[in-house]
């Protein structure tokens, strides 16, 4: 049994799109899926009355009276909070009563609850947001996208480490092409960090570095490398280039409504929007911490949420958080040897 705990409160929406997209999702997993909705009970029910069919078998209901909001401070809000949403959910996990959370709650938050709660795997310096970027051929994994806005390039080494592990495990890319984003891809190109972390990532034995690589070229492919896989970026410059991507559809669609709404109901083009929806995607997990953890939007729509645990269950079944202590288990052990 699969449990994934689901933050019923933590988005803007809350909890009516988390308990359809958890509808939605029974309704895709096989049977061996439980869903853990966390939160309000009353508000719960109410929600879940609305769906009579659904299996209830399937569907746990935590009390959490108290949410954590978005204009708190995380570490806090966490320490404050015992008994909301989050860290309740973020507690069934760490008492191995649930294997994944979900959640569209306050990030920094879900970010020092995991930490705290769950741990970093050893020898992991930093947990990474990875986010997947469409692009016209196969999702780019981009990380960090905001969870660490500062980093050291030792741990920008560590988020490529991550990134690549996650891309065997739940993308199933054998050997994931990594590139370090920067202002040019010449060696004496960006600041200091990122000078340092390009000679780490050329040394680093066991990753398919590339080199660096510039904004243009994550979706849109390298001249020489073609497309990558992973892109390695601070939380500052990672989390502008998800917003500002992100805003890049949005006008893509104004533009087309304006000059040819007729468009709009072509089957082709509308499979293309979809490619470039978020909700498509689901959520971002939350990588290095032991257990695993999702990250969606404060927005998400029930579609979201369903996608969102479908991620968590792939993370889940690809073993994805025992992967990564082992991996780090040994380049541990191979520096100190």
């Amino acid at each position: 049994m699969i449990r994934i705990a689901l933050d019923a409160m933590g988005g803007d929406h809350a909890p009516q799109a988390e308990v359809e997209g958890a509808v939605q999702a029974l309704s895709d997993l096989p049977p061996g899926f439980l869903i853990q909705l966390v939160g309000r009970r009353t508000a719960i029910e109410a929600e879940l009355a609305r769906f009579p069919s659904v299996d209830r078998a399937r569907i746990e209901i935590h009390d959490a009276p108290d949410v954590i909001r978005m204009d708190e401070k995380p570490l806090a809000a966490i320490r404050r909070k015992p008994h909301s949403s989050l860290a309740v959910g973020l507690g069934l996990q760490k008492a191995g009563k649930s294997d994944a959370l979900v959640s569209a709650g306050n990030t920094g938050a879900v970010l020092v609850g995991a930490t705290l709660l769950l741990g970093l795997h050893d020898g992991v310096e930093r947990a990474t947001v990875a986010t997947l970027f469409p692009t016209s051929d196969q999702p780019v994994l981009v990380l960090d996208a905001g969870a660490t806005v500062d980093c050291s390039p030792r741990e920008l080494v560590g988020f490529a480490w991550l990134g690549t592990i996650y891309m065997q495990d739940v993308l199933g890319r054998s050997n994931p092409k990594i590139g370090l984003l920067n202002v040019g891809e010449e060696d004496e190109k960006g600041n200091a960090a990122t000078k340092e972390a390009h000679a780490l990532l050329r040394q680093a034995s066991g990753l398919h570095y590339v080199g660096n690589i510039e904004g243009r070229d994550i979706v849109a492919g390298h001249h020489k490398y073609g497309m990558v896989d992973v892109v390695v970026a601070d939380g500052f410059v990672g989390n502008i280039v998800l917003k500002f991507y992100e805003s890049v559809a949005r006008l893509i669609v104004r533009l087309v409504k304006k000059e040819a709404p007729t468009v709009l109901q072509m089957p082709e083009i509308q499979r293309i929007f979809k490619l470039l929806d978020y909700a498509e995607y689901g959520g971002a997990p939350l990588l290095g911490v032991k257990g695993v953890a999702v990250i969606c939007h404060g927005s998400s729509t029930p579609n979201a949420f369903k996608n969102a645990i479908r991620v968590a269950g792939q993370a889940v079944t690809g073993n994805l958080s025992a992967h990564i202590a082992a991996h780090f288990a040994r380049r541990d052990s191979e520096s100190q040897a």
